[in-house]
């Protein structure tokens, strides 16, 4: 399989370079919403839409900065994208879904700062990727994420109905599975020439 085929990009970003479990990137709302099923989907649906308009935003955006040659520019301008497309998540969920806005609480704008979303924009700008492969490689990072998150949050949820030591609650017991998840997820890590 050739590596930059549309098929490569999107098993490849959403098993075996999966931003959060092979990257670490994004922990901070797979860690925090990852508690319960019917919060970590949605946050990983919105963090899904938000990296897809960062990655069209962030394509055109660069196109505009090489033309220019003010390419130092492209951080400020990537940020920016992202700070805006979480403003439109959130203002749509507080419309239309007061009480999972509610329910995601500090997580939801915290997306802005999610490391995950961030990465997509200049990993897909330094592999010179074209619009299509941008397209795809977000939808798999996208894929990818809630993956990640929606496997979290069934086996934390499933440890809740368990009898556990009290050294291994809270914390210790979401990055023990995290880490498990990530040992897990690096078995994919032989699908291609990565």
């Amino acid at each position: 399989m050739q590596s930059d085929s549309l098929i490569f990009i999107f098993l490849n970003t959403v098993l075996a370079n999966n931003f959060v479990l092979a990257m670490f990137l994004g922990l901070c709302p797979f860690l925090g919403v990852s508690g319960k099923l019917n919060t970590a989907v949605p946050m990983g649906i919105a963090t899904m839409f938000v990296m897809l308009v960062s990655s069209v935003c962030a394509f055109a955006i660069n196109k505009v900065l090489v033309a220019l040659d003010i390419e130092f520019l492209r951080l400020i301008a990537y940020i920016a994208i992202i700070a805006s497309a979480v403003q439109l998540v959130e203002m749509g969920l507080k419309k239309y879904s007061p009480t999972l806005f509610r329910s995601l609480g500090i997580f939801l704008p915290l997306i802005t700062t999610n490391c995950a979303i961030l990465g997509l924009a200049l990993f897909q700008t330094f592999k010179e990727y074209n619009f299509s492969q941008s397209l795809v490689y977000a939808v798999g990072a996208g894929i990818g994420f809630i993956l990640a998150i929606t496997l979290m949050a069934g086996l934390r949820e499933k440890l809740l109905l368990s009898t556990l030591p009290s050294v291994t609650q809270g914390a210790a017991l979401s990055l023990m599975l995290g880490g498990l998840l990530s040992l897990t997820f690096m078995g994919f890590a032989g699908l291609g020439n990565l």
